[in-house]
Protein backbone atom coordinates (compact mmCIF):
# COMPACT_ATOMS: atom_id res chain seq x y z
CA UNK A 1 0.00 0.00 0.00
CA UNK A 2 1.60 3.34 -0.90
CA UNK A 3 0.49 6.93 0.53
CA UNK A 4 1.87 9.31 -2.48
CA UNK A 5 0.98 12.86 -1.66
CA UNK A 6 2.03 15.31 -4.81
CA UNK A 7 2.27 19.26 -4.56
CA UNK A 8 3.56 21.39 -7.21
CA UNK A 9 5.28 24.07 -6.05
CA UNK A 10 6.73 27.32 -8.61
CA UNK A 11 9.60 28.96 -7.74
CA UNK A 12 11.91 30.17 -10.28
CA UNK A 13 10.65 27.89 -13.40
CA UNK A 14 12.04 24.98 -11.15
CA UNK A 15 9.47 22.35 -9.44
CA UNK A 16 10.14 20.26 -6.41
CA UNK A 17 7.63 17.35 -6.17
CA UNK A 18 7.06 14.39 -4.06
CA UNK A 19 7.29 11.12 -6.63
CA UNK A 20 8.28 7.65 -6.36
CA UNK A 21 11.92 7.53 -7.39
CA UNK A 22 14.78 7.54 -4.95
CA UNK A 23 14.96 6.04 -1.67
CA UNK A 24 14.84 7.39 1.77
CA UNK A 25 18.42 7.86 2.49
CA UNK A 26 17.83 11.26 0.90
CA UNK A 27 15.81 12.29 4.14
CA UNK A 28 18.05 14.36 6.08
CA UNK A 29 17.30 14.37 10.09
CA UNK A 30 17.23 17.24 12.56
CA UNK A 31 18.95 17.26 15.66
CA UNK A 32 18.08 14.57 17.79
CA UNK A 33 15.04 15.55 20.16
CA UNK A 34 12.20 13.53 21.69
CA UNK A 35 10.81 12.55 17.79
CA UNK A 36 12.50 11.98 14.89
CA UNK A 37 11.93 14.25 12.41
CA UNK A 38 13.28 14.51 8.55
CA UNK A 39 13.47 17.07 5.83
CA UNK A 40 13.96 17.13 1.98
CA UNK A 41 15.45 19.55 0.06
CA UNK A 42 13.36 21.62 -2.43
CA UNK A 43 14.21 19.49 -5.80
CA UNK A 44 14.55 16.50 -3.75
CA UNK A 45 12.11 13.43 -4.50
CA UNK A 46 11.18 10.93 -1.55
CA UNK A 47 9.72 7.22 -1.92
CA UNK A 48 8.18 5.65 0.55
CA UNK A 49 7.25 2.09 0.83
CA UNK A 50 4.92 -0.06 2.72
CA UNK A 51 6.50 -1.80 5.87
CA UNK A 52 8.91 1.08 6.11
CA UNK A 53 9.47 1.79 9.82
CA UNK A 54 9.33 5.87 9.06
CA UNK A 55 5.68 5.43 8.14
CA UNK A 56 3.58 5.05 12.00
CA UNK A 57 0.24 6.06 10.61
CA UNK A 58 -1.99 5.15 8.06
CA UNK A 59 -0.46 8.40 5.99
CA UNK A 60 2.21 11.12 5.80
CA UNK A 61 2.52 14.44 4.47
CA UNK A 62 5.97 15.36 3.11
CA UNK A 63 6.36 19.18 1.90
CA UNK A 64 9.35 19.94 0.89
CA UNK A 65 11.46 21.55 3.12
CA UNK A 66 9.92 20.45 5.86
CA UNK A 67 9.09 17.92 8.61
CA UNK A 68 7.65 14.14 7.80
CA UNK A 69 4.88 13.75 10.26
CA UNK A 70 2.75 11.50 10.99
CA UNK A 71 -0.44 13.02 10.76
CA UNK A 72 -3.73 11.23 9.77
CA UNK A 73 -5.83 12.38 6.45
CA UNK A 74 -8.08 14.24 8.85
CA UNK A 75 -6.15 16.28 10.06
CA UNK A 76 -3.84 17.29 6.60
CA UNK A 77 -6.41 20.02 5.79
CA UNK A 78 -4.78 22.24 9.05
CA UNK A 79 -1.43 21.51 7.55
CA UNK A 80 -1.90 23.47 4.36
CA UNK A 81 -2.14 27.07 3.79
CA UNK A 82 -5.83 27.98 2.51
CA UNK A 83 -4.58 28.76 -1.16
CA UNK A 84 -2.73 25.93 -1.99
CA UNK A 85 -3.43 22.61 -3.45
CA UNK A 86 -2.70 19.33 -3.06
CA UNK A 87 -2.98 16.37 -5.20
CA UNK A 88 -2.58 12.90 -3.65
CA UNK A 89 -3.80 9.69 -3.84
CA UNK A 90 -4.37 7.72 -0.51
CA UNK A 91 -5.32 4.01 0.34
CA UNK A 92 -6.30 3.25 3.62
CA UNK A 93 -4.90 0.20 5.51
CA UNK A 94 -4.27 -1.21 8.91
CA UNK A 95 -1.00 -2.41 10.35
CA UNK A 96 0.87 -5.64 9.96
CA UNK A 97 -0.58 -6.74 13.31
CA UNK A 98 -4.43 -4.87 13.39
CA UNK A 99 -5.57 -5.90 9.96
CA UNK A 100 -9.11 -6.08 10.24
CA UNK A 101 -10.67 -9.60 10.18
CA UNK A 102 -14.15 -10.11 8.89
CA UNK A 103 -16.51 -12.49 10.81
CA UNK A 104 -18.90 -14.65 8.29
CA UNK A 105 -21.15 -17.17 8.79
CA UNK A 106 -19.66 -20.50 8.44
CA UNK A 107 -21.55 -23.40 6.02
CA UNK A 108 -24.81 -24.61 7.88
CA UNK A 109 -25.07 -27.92 6.23
CA UNK A 110 -26.69 -29.59 3.05
CA UNK A 111 -29.75 -28.86 3.29
CA UNK A 112 -29.39 -25.76 4.51
CA UNK A 113 -29.64 -22.51 3.01
CA UNK A 114 -30.15 -19.68 5.41
CA UNK A 115 -30.79 -18.78 9.32
CA UNK A 116 -31.65 -16.02 11.46
CA UNK A 117 -29.15 -13.95 13.16
CA UNK A 118 -30.70 -14.73 16.77
CA UNK A 119 -28.17 -13.00 18.96
CA UNK A 120 -24.54 -11.37 19.66
CA UNK A 121 -23.07 -12.99 22.12
CA UNK A 122 -20.18 -10.09 22.28
CA UNK A 123 -20.60 -6.24 22.12
CA UNK A 124 -18.28 -4.14 20.28
CA UNK A 125 -14.99 -3.06 22.13
CA UNK A 126 -15.29 -6.72 23.74
CA UNK A 127 -11.88 -8.70 23.51
CA UNK A 128 -12.46 -12.45 21.98
CA UNK A 129 -10.25 -15.59 21.32
CA UNK A 130 -9.92 -17.39 18.44
CA UNK A 131 -12.50 -20.09 18.16
CA UNK A 132 -14.80 -18.30 21.05
CA UNK A 133 -18.16 -17.81 19.84
CA UNK A 134 -19.67 -14.37 19.12
CA UNK A 135 -23.03 -14.97 17.42
CA UNK A 136 -25.69 -17.36 17.62
CA UNK A 137 -27.41 -18.36 14.12
CA UNK A 138 -30.98 -20.23 14.45
CA UNK A 139 -32.22 -22.66 11.19
CA UNK A 140 -34.73 -24.15 10.49
CA UNK A 141 -33.43 -27.50 12.39
CA UNK A 142 -30.49 -26.50 14.77
CA UNK A 143 -28.48 -23.70 16.23
CA UNK A 144 -24.98 -22.98 14.84
CA UNK A 145 -22.37 -20.60 17.11
CA UNK A 146 -20.68 -18.35 14.91
CA UNK A 147 -16.98 -18.57 15.80
CA UNK A 148 -14.25 -15.54 15.96
CA UNK A 149 -11.76 -16.60 13.16
CA UNK A 150 -8.68 -14.23 15.00
CA UNK A 151 -7.88 -13.06 18.44
CA UNK A 152 -8.85 -9.21 19.12
CA UNK A 153 -10.78 -6.45 19.67
CA UNK A 154 -14.70 -6.46 18.04
CA UNK A 155 -14.71 -3.38 15.92
CA UNK A 156 -18.11 -3.16 14.90
CA UNK A 157 -21.14 -5.49 13.85
CA UNK A 158 -22.36 -4.90 10.01
CA UNK A 159 -25.22 -7.25 10.40
CA UNK A 160 -28.45 -6.98 12.87
CA UNK A 161 -30.21 -9.66 15.11
CA UNK A 162 -33.08 -10.95 13.02
CA UNK A 163 -31.23 -10.82 9.71
CA UNK A 164 -31.91 -13.32 7.59
CA UNK A 165 -27.92 -14.56 6.88
CA UNK A 166 -26.91 -17.14 4.48
CA UNK A 167 -23.27 -19.32 4.40
CA UNK A 168 -20.53 -16.63 3.61
CA UNK A 169 -22.56 -13.00 5.02
CA UNK A 170 -19.91 -10.82 6.73
CA UNK A 171 -21.94 -9.90 9.86
CA UNK A 172 -18.55 -8.78 11.83
CA UNK A 173 -15.43 -7.27 11.85
CA UNK A 174 -12.34 -7.94 14.06
CA UNK A 175 -9.24 -6.21 14.77
CA UNK A 176 -6.40 -7.81 15.71
CA UNK A 177 -4.50 -5.13 17.31
CA UNK A 178 -7.30 -4.09 19.48
CA UNK A 179 -7.44 -0.44 17.19
CA UNK A 180 -10.62 1.45 16.59
CA UNK A 181 -12.99 -0.48 18.36
CA UNK A 182 -16.71 1.79 18.18
CA UNK A 183 -15.33 3.98 16.15
CA UNK A 184 -16.58 4.39 12.56
CA UNK A 185 -13.47 4.25 10.41
CA UNK A 186 -13.38 7.63 7.38
CA UNK A 187 -14.20 6.59 3.36
CA UNK A 188 -11.26 7.23 1.64
CA UNK A 189 -10.50 9.45 -0.88
CA UNK A 190 -11.77 8.45 -4.08
CA UNK A 191 -9.48 8.37 -7.67
CA UNK A 192 -5.77 8.33 -8.01
CA UNK A 193 -5.56 12.36 -8.36
CA UNK A 194 -8.06 13.20 -6.15
CA UNK A 195 -7.72 16.72 -5.09
CA UNK A 196 -8.19 17.51 -1.79
CA UNK A 197 -8.49 21.03 -0.51
CA UNK A 198 -8.50 22.52 2.88
CA UNK A 199 -11.82 23.63 3.69
CA UNK A 200 -13.08 27.09 3.57
CA UNK A 201 -14.70 28.62 6.72
CA UNK A 202 -18.20 28.76 5.99
CA UNK A 203 -20.08 32.50 5.19
CA UNK A 204 -21.79 34.23 7.72
CA UNK A 205 -25.52 33.58 7.48
CA UNK A 206 -27.54 36.22 5.99
CA UNK A 207 -29.80 38.60 8.09
CA UNK A 208 -33.45 37.12 8.23
CA UNK A 209 -35.65 38.92 5.89
CA UNK A 210 -38.88 40.74 7.02
CA UNK A 211 -41.82 38.26 6.94
CA UNK A 212 -43.95 38.15 4.37
CA UNK A 213 -47.97 39.07 5.08
CA UNK A 214 -49.07 34.96 4.16
CA UNK A 215 -46.59 34.35 7.29
CA UNK A 216 -47.90 36.39 9.84
CA UNK A 217 -51.33 35.58 8.61
CA UNK A 218 -49.94 31.73 8.98
CA UNK A 219 -48.57 32.56 12.49
CA UNK A 220 -51.55 34.19 14.12
CA UNK A 221 -54.53 32.25 12.28
CA UNK A 222 -55.93 30.30 15.52
CA UNK A 223 -55.88 26.60 15.22
CA UNK A 224 -58.89 24.40 14.89
CA UNK A 225 -59.88 22.45 17.92
CA UNK A 226 -59.49 18.72 17.73
CA UNK A 227 -62.24 16.35 17.75
CA UNK A 228 -63.60 15.22 20.96
CA UNK A 229 -62.13 11.67 21.87
CA UNK A 230 -63.58 8.50 20.69
CA UNK A 231 -66.25 6.97 22.77
CA UNK A 232 -66.76 3.48 22.01
CA UNK A 233 -70.31 2.08 22.16
CA UNK A 234 -71.79 -0.15 24.45
CA UNK A 235 -71.93 -3.23 22.31
CA UNK A 236 -68.27 -2.95 20.94
CA UNK A 237 -66.10 -5.13 22.97
CA UNK A 238 -63.74 -3.70 25.09
CA UNK A 239 -60.32 -4.63 24.29
CA UNK A 240 -57.25 -5.02 26.86
CA UNK A 241 -54.75 -2.18 26.60
CA UNK A 242 -51.86 -2.98 24.87
CA UNK A 243 -49.75 -2.25 27.96
CA UNK A 244 -50.72 -5.58 29.00
CA UNK A 245 -49.22 -7.41 26.28
CA UNK A 246 -46.32 -8.66 25.00
CA UNK A 247 -45.15 -9.41 21.25
CA UNK A 248 -42.19 -11.76 20.69
CA UNK A 249 -41.25 -12.86 17.26
CA UNK A 250 -41.34 -16.15 16.47
CA UNK A 251 -37.87 -18.52 16.36
CA UNK A 252 -36.54 -20.04 13.17
CA UNK A 253 -37.69 -23.52 14.40
CA UNK A 254 -40.73 -22.75 15.93
CA UNK A 255 -41.62 -21.00 12.28
CA UNK A 256 -40.25 -23.82 10.21
CA UNK A 257 -42.08 -26.66 12.30
CA UNK A 258 -45.61 -24.39 11.88
CA UNK A 259 -44.84 -24.34 8.35
CA UNK A 260 -44.24 -28.47 7.82
CA UNK A 261 -46.97 -28.79 9.84
CA UNK A 262 -49.38 -27.07 7.52
CA UNK A 263 -47.71 -28.34 4.94
CA UNK A 264 -48.36 -32.24 5.83
CA UNK A 265 -52.03 -30.89 6.72
CA UNK A 266 -52.84 -29.40 3.24
CA UNK A 267 -50.85 -32.21 1.43
CA UNK A 268 -51.46 -35.71 3.19
CA UNK A 269 -54.79 -37.46 3.31
CA UNK A 270 -54.52 -37.65 7.40
CA UNK A 271 -56.22 -40.49 9.14
CA UNK A 272 -56.13 -41.64 12.58
CA UNK A 273 -56.73 -45.54 14.18
CA UNK A 274 -56.04 -46.22 17.91
CA UNK A 275 -56.32 -48.80 20.33
CA UNK A 276 -55.62 -50.01 24.18
CA UNK A 277 -52.31 -51.56 25.97
CA UNK A 278 -52.36 -53.42 28.84
CA UNK A 279 -49.08 -52.65 30.29
CA UNK A 280 -48.89 -54.88 33.37
CA UNK A 281 -46.28 -57.48 31.81
CA UNK A 282 -44.33 -54.82 30.91
CA UNK A 283 -44.55 -52.57 34.25
CA UNK A 284 -44.16 -55.55 35.89
CA UNK A 285 -40.70 -56.56 34.06
CA UNK A 286 -39.35 -53.20 34.16
CA UNK A 287 -39.56 -53.00 37.99
CA UNK A 288 -38.11 -56.33 38.56
CA UNK A 289 -34.95 -55.49 36.03
CA UNK A 290 -34.70 -51.70 36.42
CA UNK A 291 -32.04 -51.45 39.07
CA UNK A 292 -29.77 -54.71 37.31
CA UNK A 293 -30.26 -52.78 33.86
CA UNK A 294 -28.91 -49.58 35.67
CA UNK A 295 -26.09 -51.01 36.93
CA UNK A 296 -24.83 -52.57 34.18
CA UNK A 297 -25.71 -50.51 31.43
CA UNK A 298 -25.60 -47.16 33.04
CA UNK A 299 -28.91 -45.67 32.07
CA UNK A 300 -32.35 -46.31 33.57
CA UNK A 301 -35.15 -48.88 31.71
CA UNK A 302 -37.79 -46.92 30.05
CA UNK A 303 -41.00 -47.64 28.12
CA UNK A 304 -39.74 -45.94 24.62
CA UNK A 305 -36.88 -48.82 24.07
CA UNK A 306 -39.73 -51.21 23.86
CA UNK A 307 -41.87 -49.41 21.84
CA UNK A 308 -39.19 -48.76 19.61
CA UNK A 309 -38.02 -52.79 18.86
CA UNK A 310 -41.87 -53.12 18.88
CA UNK A 311 -42.52 -50.45 16.00
CA UNK A 312 -39.42 -52.01 13.86
CA UNK A 313 -41.21 -55.71 14.20
CA UNK A 314 -44.21 -53.52 12.67
CA UNK A 315 -42.84 -51.68 10.38
CA UNK A 316 -41.05 -55.55 9.24
CA UNK A 317 -44.25 -57.03 8.88
CA UNK A 318 -46.19 -54.22 7.13
CA UNK A 319 -43.34 -52.26 5.03
CA UNK A 320 -45.97 -49.62 3.22
CA UNK A 321 -45.90 -47.59 6.56
CA UNK A 322 -42.34 -47.78 6.09
CA UNK A 323 -42.22 -46.18 2.77
CA UNK A 324 -43.06 -42.58 1.22
CA UNK A 325 -44.50 -40.81 -1.55
CA UNK A 326 -42.25 -39.47 -4.22
CA UNK A 327 -43.95 -37.45 -6.91
CA UNK A 328 -45.37 -40.83 -9.17
CA UNK A 329 -43.36 -42.99 -7.84
CA UNK A 330 -43.68 -45.23 -3.67
CA UNK A 331 -40.26 -45.39 -1.90
CA UNK A 332 -39.71 -48.55 0.17
CA UNK A 333 -36.81 -48.57 2.40
CA UNK A 334 -35.36 -51.23 3.39
CA UNK A 335 -33.47 -49.98 6.96
CA UNK A 336 -35.54 -48.62 9.73
CA UNK A 337 -34.23 -45.08 11.12
CA UNK A 338 -36.92 -43.83 13.75
CA UNK A 339 -37.28 -40.66 14.84
CA UNK A 340 -38.17 -39.38 18.55
CA UNK A 341 -40.07 -36.66 19.04
CA UNK A 342 -37.90 -34.84 21.94
CA UNK A 343 -38.95 -30.84 23.30
CA UNK A 344 -36.73 -28.81 24.19
CA UNK A 345 -36.44 -25.64 25.30
CA UNK A 346 -37.00 -24.11 22.21
CA UNK A 347 -39.37 -26.20 20.35
CA UNK A 348 -40.13 -29.45 19.18
CA UNK A 349 -36.79 -31.47 17.87
CA UNK A 350 -36.46 -35.24 16.17
CA UNK A 351 -33.49 -36.77 16.71
CA UNK A 352 -33.20 -40.34 14.77
CA UNK A 353 -32.52 -43.83 15.96
CA UNK A 354 -30.81 -45.18 13.16
CA UNK A 355 -30.83 -48.67 12.53
CA UNK A 356 -32.79 -49.45 15.28
CA UNK A 357 -33.14 -53.45 13.93
CA UNK A 358 -29.61 -53.98 14.44
CA UNK A 359 -29.71 -52.67 18.46
CA UNK A 360 -30.31 -53.82 21.58
CA UNK A 361 -32.60 -52.50 24.08
CA UNK A 362 -29.54 -51.20 25.98
CA UNK A 363 -27.97 -49.48 23.25
CA UNK A 364 -31.65 -48.06 22.06
CA UNK A 365 -32.15 -46.85 25.83
CA UNK A 366 -28.58 -45.06 25.10
CA UNK A 367 -29.16 -43.47 22.17
CA UNK A 368 -32.27 -41.98 23.63
CA UNK A 369 -30.23 -40.66 26.66
CA UNK A 370 -27.58 -39.00 24.61
CA UNK A 371 -30.29 -37.53 21.76
CA UNK A 372 -32.13 -35.99 24.62
CA UNK A 373 -29.49 -33.76 25.95
CA UNK A 374 -28.34 -32.41 23.51
CA UNK A 375 -32.18 -31.17 22.43
CA UNK A 376 -31.84 -30.06 26.08
CA UNK A 377 -28.71 -28.11 25.67
CA UNK A 378 -29.55 -27.05 22.11
CA UNK A 379 -26.50 -28.86 20.77
CA UNK A 380 -28.02 -31.47 18.04
CA UNK A 381 -26.48 -31.27 14.94
CA UNK A 382 -28.03 -32.04 11.12
CA UNK A 383 -26.86 -35.37 11.07
CA UNK A 384 -28.50 -36.21 14.36
CA UNK A 385 -32.22 -35.15 12.81
CA UNK A 386 -31.20 -35.63 9.06
CA UNK A 387 -33.16 -38.31 7.37
CA UNK A 388 -36.18 -40.90 9.56
CA UNK A 389 -38.61 -43.04 8.23
CA UNK A 390 -41.21 -43.56 10.85
CA UNK A 391 -41.63 -41.31 14.19
CA UNK A 392 -42.89 -41.71 17.77
CA UNK A 393 -44.19 -39.68 20.20
CA UNK A 394 -44.86 -39.80 23.43
CA UNK A 395 -46.87 -37.01 24.83
CA UNK A 396 -47.43 -39.32 27.99
CA UNK A 397 -44.31 -37.55 29.41
CA UNK A 398 -46.73 -34.64 29.60
CA UNK A 399 -49.61 -35.99 30.89
CA UNK A 400 -51.61 -36.41 27.66
CA UNK A 401 -54.32 -38.72 27.57
CA UNK A 402 -55.04 -38.79 23.95
CA UNK A 403 -54.43 -37.31 20.43
CA UNK A 404 -53.79 -37.37 17.10
CA UNK A 405 -50.25 -36.30 16.25
CA UNK A 406 -49.12 -35.09 13.10
CA UNK A 407 -47.28 -36.88 10.23
CA UNK A 408 -43.50 -35.81 10.46
CA UNK A 409 -42.66 -35.00 6.21
CA UNK A 410 -42.05 -36.99 4.17
CA UNK A 411 -42.84 -39.58 6.60
CA UNK A 412 -46.28 -41.50 5.80
CA UNK A 413 -46.77 -42.38 9.21
CA UNK A 414 -46.33 -41.68 12.87
CA UNK A 415 -47.12 -43.30 16.43
CA UNK A 416 -48.62 -41.28 19.55
CA UNK A 417 -48.04 -42.40 23.20
CA UNK A 418 -50.16 -41.55 26.00
CA UNK A 419 -49.89 -41.82 29.82
CA UNK A 420 -50.51 -44.93 31.82
CA UNK A 421 -54.09 -44.26 33.37
CA UNK A 422 -55.26 -47.34 35.99
CA UNK A 423 -58.97 -48.07 34.64
CA UNK A 424 -61.09 -51.04 34.90
CA UNK A 425 -60.70 -53.52 32.87
CA UNK A 426 -62.75 -57.42 32.13
CA UNK A 427 -59.91 -59.83 32.89
CA UNK A 428 -61.17 -63.43 32.95
CA UNK A 429 -64.92 -62.88 33.67
CA UNK A 430 -63.85 -60.01 36.21
CA UNK A 431 -63.43 -56.64 36.24
CA UNK A 432 -60.22 -55.92 38.09
CA UNK A 433 -57.92 -52.06 37.60
CA UNK A 434 -55.23 -52.29 34.56
CA UNK A 435 -52.67 -49.40 33.83
CA UNK A 436 -53.78 -48.80 30.24
CA UNK A 437 -52.01 -46.54 27.94
CA UNK A 438 -54.35 -45.22 24.75
CA UNK A 439 -51.88 -45.45 21.37
CA UNK A 440 -52.73 -43.57 18.26
CA UNK A 441 -51.32 -44.29 14.69
CA UNK A 442 -51.95 -41.45 12.33
CA UNK A 443 -50.91 -42.30 8.31
CA UNK A 444 -51.53 -41.30 4.45
CA UNK A 445 -54.46 -42.85 3.38
CA UNK A 446 -52.78 -42.10 0.20
CA UNK A 447 -50.42 -44.74 0.34
CA UNK A 448 -51.73 -46.58 3.05
CA UNK A 449 -54.91 -48.40 3.46
CA UNK A 450 -57.37 -49.14 6.87
CA UNK A 451 -56.10 -53.08 6.83
CA UNK A 452 -52.30 -52.32 6.97
CA UNK A 453 -52.78 -49.37 9.51
CA UNK A 454 -54.66 -51.75 12.19
CA UNK A 455 -52.43 -54.31 11.44
CA UNK A 456 -49.58 -52.44 12.79
CA UNK A 457 -51.23 -51.20 15.81
CA UNK A 458 -52.31 -54.25 16.70
CA UNK A 459 -48.88 -55.56 15.91
CA UNK A 460 -47.67 -52.53 18.75
CA UNK A 461 -49.92 -54.41 21.37
CA UNK A 462 -49.20 -57.53 21.19
CA UNK A 463 -45.16 -56.87 21.48
CA UNK A 464 -45.77 -54.46 23.82
CA UNK A 465 -48.43 -56.15 26.04
CA UNK A 466 -46.16 -59.86 25.86
CA UNK A 467 -42.33 -58.64 25.39
CA UNK A 468 -41.21 -61.98 24.92
CA UNK A 469 -42.64 -62.29 21.74
CA UNK A 470 -39.84 -59.89 20.53
CA UNK A 471 -37.30 -62.46 22.09
CA UNK A 472 -38.63 -65.77 20.35
CA UNK A 473 -39.74 -63.21 17.09
CA UNK A 474 -43.64 -64.60 17.05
Amino acid sequence: MLAILRRKIASEGSNASCTIGQSLRTLRPFASSATRRYTAGSNETLFLRRGSKYVQNFSCQILPGTAVTSKSMRELGCLLREDSKLQGWTRSFSSVNGDPVDVVVPFMGESITDGTLAAFLKKPGDSVQIDEPIARVETDKVTIDVASPEAGVIQKFVAKEGDTVEPGTKIAVISKSGEGANVTPAAPSEGLNAVIETPKPSAPAEKEKNPSVETVVAKVKPETPSPAPYRASAIEPIHPPKEREIKVRMTRLRKTVAERLKRAQDTFVLLTTFNEIDMTNLMNLRSEYKDAFLEKHGVKLGFMSTFVKAAVSGLQEQPVINASIDGDDIIYRNYFDISVAVGSPKGLVVPVIRDAEKMNFADIEKEIHRLAKKARDGSLSIDDMAGGSFTISNGGVYGSLLSTPIINPPQSAILGMHSVVSRPMVVGGSVVPRPMMYVALTYDHRLIDGREAVLFLRRIKDVVEDPCRLLLDV
